[in-house]
């Protein structure tokens, strides 16, 4: 079985297209959104540590050279960060086919005994997506695994219901399998995942056709084929696939006519029996500025979310990632990142990945100190500056319930349960002791707010409901 995709741009595997060809007028104002598009997707801490000295050098036919000051920089962007680079690049100026790394600073050219890092050759317009797994298409992170994905309480059951679409898809009950949560938990990894699978499973010889992109790019194309008056090419393009999937599908909001022929796209497909997979930040239900048949539809499948990470999962996926990297990393250092970096399993891979360079480039042991001088500024973004009156407050607002309730001695339910979520608020998001926030309780012995905070994750676990309202109150006290 192979896995049909023609070019790769923006981070999305589309079917085959050909776009006109641009000059170099306008490189500098290209680089520029290469460079805004990349701090965009890895974050600005990533961005400034690994990506901030990439200089353009300039295009000499479809090749563009860009350049860092050091061969490790460079070999490292090009091994992390080269496939997005080319992706990118490639969206802003379909002529480029190549990207090229060397060291150096566009003020002189590239010394020549300096061997270029290997060039990124983005894929040509017909050429199909292998089926062996050891060569993906650029769009597709070879990374984004099931294998390489770290499954834990918060995840098992997204990770489950993702393994069985990739299994076999369109199976009644998981059509369409709609992925949600927050920023950085995994809800990317497991459509690439997805998409790995089917490209290496066989299906009695028979290819299974697949199309990934954002919701962003669904909606840029569908404007390019109304300007073009090729919106039957593209509605043909995307109707004959036999699995769709579509990323951050929150980008749709408020974009009614784009709603609108997504809309169609999902029906046609789901009553030709082909599979659909979504990704979003938020439920269908919660998704307010989605047209409600959309909703509705949305929700007909399987919907799967993935909760908040907790410290052991955390803590399980720096060892993962530590042991791919061949590195050995104390176990205070992946305990103290594991308890600083509690939202995005992203950054927290990032701050590994920094430890890990900087040890490599400076010969240095990775210890406690060195954690500290090297993070100091991704962990001042974390500090955590929330006080246990404003969860309190946030709390009590949000269940409609009076501040003094959090320290008052009544027990019934609809009092206790959100004085509960405080107490575990309150210790995830501040730095107090478990004696310290029982005193801002009415005075409460610290077992009992060790027994509200294993009672609110285990209802975490096991209440999807609940998970998702106490996720929404750490988000909304975080921002």
């Amino acid at each position: 079985m192979s896995l049909e995709i023609g070019s790769m741009r923006n981070g999305e595997a589309v079917l085959n297209s050909s776009l006109p060809r641009q000059d170099e007028v306008g490189m500098a104002e290209q680089w520029a959104r290469v460079r805004a598009r990349l701090q965009a997707e890895v974050g600005d801490v990533e961005y400034r540590t690994w990506l901030k000295q990439l200089a353009f050098a300039g295009l000499a036919g479809d090749e563009v050279t860009v350049m860092l000051p050091t061969r490790f920089l460079r070999d490292w962007v090009n091994k992390e960060y080269g496939e997005l680079i080319s992706v990118f690049w490639q969206a802003e100026n379909p002529a480029v086919k190549r990207v090229e790394f060397r060291t150096g600073s566009p003020a002189r050219a590239p010394s020549l005994a300096e061997p270029a890092a290997p060039a990124l050759v983005a894929p040509a317009a017909t050429a199909p997506m292998p089926a062996r797994p050891e060569q993906p298409a650029a769009a597709l992170d070879q990374r984004f695994t099931f294998e390489t994905f770290v499954v834990g309480k918060p995840n098992e059951f997204a990770y489950a219901c993702a393994r069985r679409v990739a299994e076999a898809p369109a199976t009644a009950g998981f059509n369409p399998l709609f992925l949600y949560g927050g920023v950085g938990l995994g809800k990317t990894h497991l459509m690439h995942a997805i998409a790995w699978e089917l490209s290496t499973r066989s299906r009695a010889g028979a290819p299974v056709s697949v199309a990934y992109m954002s919701a962003e790019k669904f909606m840029y194309r569908f404007i390019n084929a109304l300007r073009s008056q090729s919106t039957l090419e593209f509605k043909n393009e995307l109707r004959s696939v036999d699995v769709l999937m579509i990323d951050d599908l929150q980008f749709l909001i408020g974009k009614d006519n784009t709603q609108e022929e997504f809309f169609h796209t999902f029906n046609a497909l789901v009553e030709a029996g082909k599979q659909i997979v979504i990704s979003a930040d938020k439920s269908p239900s919660d998704l307010s500025g989605l047209e409600d048949r959309l909703r509705t539809r949305l929700g007909c499948g399987m919907v799967a979310d993935l909760h908040a990470t907790t410290f052991e999962l955390r803590i399980s996926i720096l060892e993962a990632k530590a042991q791919r990297a061949g590195v050995e990393v104390p176990t205070k250092v992946l305990e103290f990142l594991a308890r600083k970096i509690t939202t995005n399993n992203r950054e927290l891979e990032g701050a590994l990945n920094r430890l890990i360079a900087h040890a490599n480039l400076f010969d240095r042991s990775l210890t406690m100190e060195t954690a500290h001088e090297v993070l100091h500024d991704l962990l001042k973004a974390h500090d955590r500056k929330v006080s246990i009156q404003e969860i309190q407050k946030r709390v009590c607002e949000h269940y409609n319930i009076r501040v003094a309730e959090m320290s008052s001695a009544r027990r019934a339910r609809n009092i206790a349960r959100p004085r509960q979520i405080a107490m575990y608020l309150a210790k995830q998001l501040t730095s107090k002791s478990l004696p310290d926030i029982g005193r801002h309780f009415g005075d409460r012995d610290h077992t009992t707010v060790m027994h509200a905070v294993s009672r609110v994750t285990e209802l975490i676990a096991q209440d999807a409901a609940f998970a998702e309202d106490v996720e929404l109150l750490r988000r909304m006290l975080e921002s």
